[in-house]
């Protein structure tokens, strides 16, 4: 049967629309994950107090994902992103410490690995904090060509000391360049940028130290921030030279000529600890409310992802795997089953978020679920009856911190987790209990814990 010219016609069209899609330029990928900054420290999230001029420029020439979810603290949000899986699939869901003797799984595939097969400069400029005490466990045995910076967090800013050990690696040969951590993690971005063959695309992952403690920076980078005092002060001056060094990577960007196809992608690792500031949301880093596990997260790609957009549907950091892996035109192929989902239409076409549930776990028996505008808490492991509130000095710092052992939040009404209805709605409650029950009944232990079995 011949062919109408209809469908000759349609036939073309998707012919030349698959030609085109097949010959578009990948695009670089610089993904800065910012250790321990608040929702609401940056301006482009409300922030008043820091002044982050080159943060805010791309959040606004972008997306700012409002409801961009990730792990209460740093090493699991790590594991997810290089994923694309919860914790629950990984048993990352606490910090891996010096020398632990364990991290993240060898039979993960990282997204280092998928961009690299698919022809990728593979870097790492930053934290690592997944894992040293086999060599199999480094950047370079995971995906990533060069790797430079930390492996652990919490160490001297100027001397790379962490617990008496210098933490600090050029291809994961001990390396003694002196300097501030942050601007040392910077030029580097910028050199690889500067080296970038031209013909291939270049994944650079930028996870610095900054913010996190201890809280040390140059006296040039206080003197803007008088009003301030103490702890505040230094975070000023930290987050002021964060943003000072992402300017810093984006004009080397502008500079190689690859501005225009870049995607860059910007995200804290948690919620931020006190002095941060995590405003509207409820409690700090290490919680399950909404203020440890919302991030404060954007992306920005000139002329693909449009601009001046605030986007209120929910995704998570695992999203980031599928979604870079099918722009860059690499293969999910030997991937374990992932829990993220391609957001490229919600970040692009103003589509819904393609989640039907996000998960936040801190342990098979602790784990919060956020379906539609509800979120419910449980922690198995909590007393049953506890008291909220009634702890004073220290011990209500934890309390707070644990939370109760079933709560219920309406997010839509009530962002800052004030009001637990668990009480007042006892068949969502039962149904949202249920779900969470599918989702961690077969959950892995934690790496630590499967590591000494």
């Amino acid at each position: 049967m011949k062919a109408t010219p209809v469908i000759v016609s349609i036939i073309s069209l998707f012919t030349a629309f698959s030609s085109a899609l097949a010959d578009a330029p990948r695009p670089n990928i610089v993904f800065f994950l910012i250790d321990d900054l608040g929702y609401a420290d940056c301006g482009f999230n409300g922030g008043k107090e820091i002044k982050t001029p080159h943060i805010d420029a791309l959040a606004e020439g972008g997306a700012v994902l409002e409801a961009h979810y990730v792990q209460p603290v740093c090493s699991p949000t790590r594991s997810a992103f290089l994923t694309g899986r919860y914790p629950t699939r990984t048993g990352v869901y606490t910090v891996v410490r010096p020398h632990a003797k364990w991290g993240l799984p060898l039979n993960e595939r990282t997204l280092a690995v998928a961009l690299k097969e698919a022809g990728y400069t593979t870097a790492i400029s930053g934290k690592w904090h997944l894992g040293e005490f086999d060599p199999a466990y480094l950047p370079m045995s995971r995906g990533f060509e060069h790797q430079y910076g930390h492996y652990f967090g919490a160490l001297d800013y100027f001397t790379h000391v962490r617990d008496g050990e210098l933490d600090w690696y050029r291809d994961q040969v001990p390396s003694k360049d002196e300097g501030y951590s942050t601007d040392l993690l910077a030029e580097e971005a910028c050199r690889l940028i500067e080296v970038q063959e031209k013909e291939k695309p270049l994944f650079l992952y930028v996870p610095f130290n900054g913010v996190h403690g201890p809280l040390q920076v140059s006296e040039s980078y206080l003197a803007p921030y008088a009003s301030l005092s103490g702890p505040r002060l230094q975070l000023a001056g930290m987050l002021a030279a964060v943003d000072e060094a992402i300017g810093q990577i984006v004009a080397a960007l502008e500079k190689a000529g690859m501005g225009e196809n870049t995607l860059i992608v910007f995200s804290s690792d948690n919620g931020g600890p006190r002095p941060g500031t995590n405003t509207p949301l409820r409690n700090y880093k290490g919680s399950l409310y909404e203020g440890g596990v919302r991030a404060a997260a954007f992306a920005n790609w000139p002329g693909r992802i449009p601009a001046s957009q605030r986007i209120a549907h929910p995704m998570h950091i695992i999203d980031w795997y599928p979604t870079l892996v099918k722009l860059a035109g690499a293969s999910l192929e030997g991937s374990q089953p992932l829990d993220g989902k391609d957001v490229w239409p919600m970040l692009t076409e103003q589509a819904p978020s393609p989640h039907d549930f996000i998960l936040s776990a801190q342990a098979p028996d602790k784990a919060a679920l956020r379906i539609g505008d509800w979120k419910l808490i449980e922690n198995r492991a909590a007393p049953a009856g506890k008291a909220k509130g009634k702890a004073k000095g220290k011990n209500k710092a934890k309390a707070e911190k644990e939370g109760e052992p079933l709560a219920l939040y309406d997010l839509a009404k009530d962002p800052g987790e004030t009001t637990n209805l668990a009480g007042s709605e006892p068949e969502r409650v039962a149904t949202m209990r249920a779900k969470l029950d599918e989702l961690l009944k077969d959950a892995v232990p934690p790496g630590e814990d499967a590591a000494a079995q």
